[in-house]
């Protein structure tokens, strides 16, 4: 923060500008190594307010330091968060390819909500309800949801942004998938970032589907990153199943997977079928998909692992799209909608008991409850002791569940 005597100042403009060499004192040079160890700058209230000792004093407040006035005791400011530091950036360069990898994911997963909701929106002919939101201790989110639609009974396309605190026990744990993450501190500053859509049709021929993709990062005091990850994935929650429906979700999948590594579909299809599954019941959630999560520098650098998060989301719309094209105004039974709530049942049971996000979401301070349940649909059944006949197609969905089908070749 810079003090407002000296933000419209002439000194206050020239130190945006000025490089070392003509920077008076320094005076860059001097700041980047004091970033690194705080320390007090002096300013006595008889020197005369000249460029010189207007850089110092802008420069001192807006880095956190404490300068004496007429003799006082030093007044120690706190060291800008890095939610204060994003703010500053975004307002006085805004967003780039060189930006901090968190405000590119921002940026990112803002720009592919807008994208998403436009779509759903064409197709279900209704409009979502757009909620932004501000958490007070840094981060905000846009909550995007259409209940009753004429396509879907509930759709959320949800972003959220958040910075927070980690404490030492956090940490520790972190610490099993992330050794980068600094050991001896009591707590650590944090950014986490992620879109997150479940969509809910009205017809039980069509699909539900589930998508997150994240990108989480612990801070250093200068701002700079210390650890980071990007985790997610996609699955398909059918009540009745069409083979081809699941083999062109699953190639469309693999495509955006092969063209970073011809490994990633196998090992995060594996993941997806162990990720998602209700161990109480014995069976998977649906038919599966991908899932991953900590992927850092163990797995690739960062700029070739955003890559692969970016083609992953934009696959999305051809995976489902035409899918749901084909299924939306299928007839249907009373019988089969009934079905549909029973396996809807199973959604919810999976989402309430195991899912680790919801479990975050629930456990965060300040979190925003209602984006954090919209995954919930809105209607569901619980039927007592309910078992499908033997050999409709009903049975058969329950055993694709119970044993994981390979859906390409």
């Amino acid at each position: 923060m810079v003090h407002p005597r000296f933000r419209s100042s002439q000194a206050f403009k020239t130190v945006r500008s000025c490089k070392d060499s003509k920077c008076p004192l320094g005076i860059r040079s001097y700041f980047r190594e004091a970033a690194r160890r705080p320390q007090e700058v002096t300013i006595d209230r008889s020197t005369k307010w000249n460029k010189h000792s207007a850089l110092l004093a802008s420069l001192g407040l807006a880095s956190g330091y404490a300068f004496y006035i007429n003799g006082q005791e030093p007044l120690r400011l706190d060291k800008p968060s890095i939610a204060e530091r994003d703010s500053l950036t975004k307002r006085e360069s805004g967003v780039s390819a060189s930006s901090p990898m968190r405000l590119r994911m921002e940026q990112f997963i803002k720009d592919q909500q807008n994208d998403i909701v436009r779509e759903l929106e064409k197709i279900d002919g209704g409009k979502f309800r757009r909620d932004e939101w501000n958490r007070p201790k840094g981060g905000d989110g846009i909550s995007c949801v259409l209940q009753d639609g004429k396509v879907f009974e509930k759709a959320g396309v949800n972003i959220s942004i958040v910075y927070g605190t980690l404490p030492r026990p956090a940490i520790e744990k972190m610490r099993v998938h992330h050794k980068a993450m600094d050991p001896s501190v009591e707590s650590l500053e944090f950014f986490a970032a992620g879109l997150s859509m479940v969509l809910h049709p009205h017809n039980p021929m069509a699909p539900t589907v589930h998508l997150n993709y994240r990108y989480f990062e612990t801070a250093n005091d200068d701002g700079t990153p210390q650890s980071w990850w990007f985790g997610g994935g996609t699955d398909l929650t059918p009540a009745y199943l069409f083979d081809e429906d699941a083999i062109h979700f699953h190639k469309t999948i693999k495509k955006a997977c092969d063209k970073h590594d011809r490994q990633y579909y196998t090992r995060f299809k594996k993941w997806c079928d162990e990720y998602f599954y209700n161990k109480h019941r014995g069976e998977c959630r649906g038919v599966g998909g991908m899932f991953f999560d900590d992927l850092d520098e163990q797995e690739k650098d960062q700029e070739n692992l955003f890559s692969f998060i970016q083609d992953s989301l934009k696959a999305f719309l051809p995976s489902y799209m035409p899918i749901l094209e084909r299924r939306k105004d299928m007839p249907y039974t009373e019988k089969e909608k009934n079905w549909q709530q029973v396996r809807r049942g199973r959604y919810v049971e999976f989402n309430l008991v195991y899912d680790r996000g919801t479990s975050f979401g629930l456990a965060t301070p300040g979190a925003r409850i209602e984006s954090i349940l919209v995954s919930l649909p809105l209607t569901a059944t619980w039927m007592y002791m309910h078992e499908p006949e033997k050999g409709s197609r009903e049975d058969r969905l329950v055993e694709v569940l119970r044993n994981p089908v390979d859906w390409i070749d």
